[in-house]
């Protein structure tokens, strides 16, 4: 694809229904295989992670959007090299992992940061289910997006994704909707 022909609210679009669908779709699979439940109720996860029943965490696909948008930001400038060559895709996600899990600026779990300034483990920081969702969504993220980008005319995927995105927001907002009580859910 030529850098030209990729327009910034183009690429903007895409990546937050790329990235909404693979974090939800991910996430769900981690949430079930991983007991993430039983895990973020243990005393040491519980002081710094939401519980799954918290309404915000029902809430977390539908605001997705908004990280979609910063993902557009920051590719869209690399345009070319991230979608204009073949194996941009693999750029992409060394780009994601290594600025965004790895070497963030804050001492998350399963960052330099996070073995050097958090109490937890750095085994359990790096050898995880956790660790193993998100590099698998980044990884899922960069190939899906640069090859929705360079094949515009597959119009099945823009009905497959847009569905899927679709769905997972109103589930998302449904379920968080449902939880702060403002939906009844029948028994």
């Amino acid at each position: 694809m030529k850098e030209n022909q990729i327009t910034l609210p183009g690429l903007t679009l895409k990546a937050i229904i790329v990235h909404t669908v693979t974090y939800t779709v991910v996430g769900l699979v981690a949430f079930n295989l991983f007991n993430y439940a039983s895990n973020f109720a243990q005393a040491d996860m519980r002081t710094w992670l939401r519980q799954t029943t918290d309404p915000m965490v029902a809430l977390g696909p539908a605001l997705q959007p908004i990280r979609g948008i910063l993902f557009a930001l920051a590719f869209y400038p690399l345009r070319e090299i991230l979608f204009g060559r073949k194996g941009g895709w693999l750029v992409a996600w060394l780009l994601l992992v290594s600025l965004g899990i790895f070497s963030t600026f804050g001492p998350t779990p399963g960052s330099v940061e996070g073995a050097i300034y958090l109490t937890l483990p750095v085994r359990e920081q790096f050898i995880t289910g956790g660790m193993l969702e998100v590099l698998t969504q980044s990884f899922l993220f960069s190939g899906i997006l640069y090859y929705w980008v360079n094949h515009p005319e597959k119009r099945w995927l823009n009905w497959a994704l847009g569905l899927v995105f679709l769905l997972a927001v109103l589930i998302s907002a449904l379920g968080y909707l449902a939880a702060i009580g403002y939906i009844t859910v029948p028994a």
